[in-house]
């Protein structure tokens, strides 16, 4: 796995406000492909919040879309399966530092 990917997911889910949010997202894509409207329901979050949230995620390359409009089904990218387990590295580092208070500013 190179550093770039890495950097990457650092700014995804600890570098900027959200990322919480973008590591609660791509978790649930790893279980199942959801649409906008079900991974709303899923993590108690608002629609437009999942939807910004799906187009970072989107632009970054860590899932992909099949179908239009409302029904779009988002999933991880081969890019993301592939680097899943830096994911889950950094995702434990941060829970840890969340749980205890202890995050970076």
């Amino acid at each position: 796995m190179g550093e770039s990917v890495k950097r990457i997911l650092w700014w995804l889910i600890a570098g900027t406000r959200g990322g919480e949010t973008r590591a609660r997202i791509i978790k649930a894509l790893k279980k199942r492909p959801y649409n906008a409207n079900q991974l709303a329901e899923l993590l108690g979050l608002d629609y437009k919040t999942i939807r910004h949230h799906l187009d970072v995620l989107h632009e970054n390359e860590m899932i992909i879309s099949t179908g239009r409009g409302y029904g779009k089904i988002f999933h991880l990218s081969p890019f993301m399966e592939e680097n899943y387990d830096a994911f889950e590295e950094i995702w434990k580092e941060i829970g840890n530092k969340l749980k205890t208070g202890k995050t970076k500013n």
